[in-house]
C-alpha cells in the first residue's frame, strides 16, 4: 500500500483529526473534557484497533495520552496518563498482551491543533497509537 496522502493532504484538519499521530491501520480515540473514561462513541474505534493489533503480535504499541492546554502542566501530565492507562486495560480486556502495550503522557505538550476554542481543544483530547 502507498503512502496515505499527500503532504499537503496530511496538514489538513480533517486529515489530522482521522489519523492524528498513530501508525498505520490504527485510529485515534478521543475523550470529553476533563474526563479519562471510554467514551461509548470509542467503543467501535477500540475494537477496530485491537483487531489490528492482533494481526501483528509482538510489536510494542506505545498508547500517547494526550490532553487540551486547559489546566495545569502537572494535571494534564496525570489527565493524558489516565487516559493512556484506561485505554490499555480496555485493549488487555479484548485480549491484546499487555506486555506489548505501554502508556506515555504528553498531557498538553504536543497539540496536533492550534488555538483555542472547542474544535481545538477536542482534537487534542486523545490516545494516540504507535507501533514500535
Amino acid at each position: 500500500m502507498g503512502s496515505r496522502s499527500s503532504f499537503a493532504d496530511q496538514q489538513s484538519d480533517e486529515y489530522k483529526r482521522l489519523h492524528v499521530r498513530c501508525s498505520e491501520n490504527l485510529l485515534p480515540v478521543y475523550f470529553d473534557f476533563d474526563q479519562a473514561g471510554i467514551r461509548s462513541d470509542m467503543v467501535q474505534v477500540l475494537a477496530q484497533n485491537a483487531e489490528y493489533l492482533k494481526t501483528i503480535p509482538g510489536k510494542w504499541i506505545v498508547i500517547e495520552g494526550n490532553s487540551d492546554e486547559r489546566g495545569t502542566n502537572e494535571y494534564n501530565m496525570a489527565l493524558g496518563e489516565r487516559r493512556a492507562i484506561n485505554v490499555q486495560q480496555y485493549l488487555t480486556n479484548m485480549g491484546i498482551d499487555a506486555r506489548t502495550l505501554q502508556t506515555l503522557s504528553y498531557g498538553e505538550e504536543k497539540p496536533l491543533f492550534t488555538g483555542q476554542g472547542e474544535e481545538a481543544y477536542s482534537g487534542n483530547r486523545r490516545v494516540d497509537f504507535v507501533v514500535k
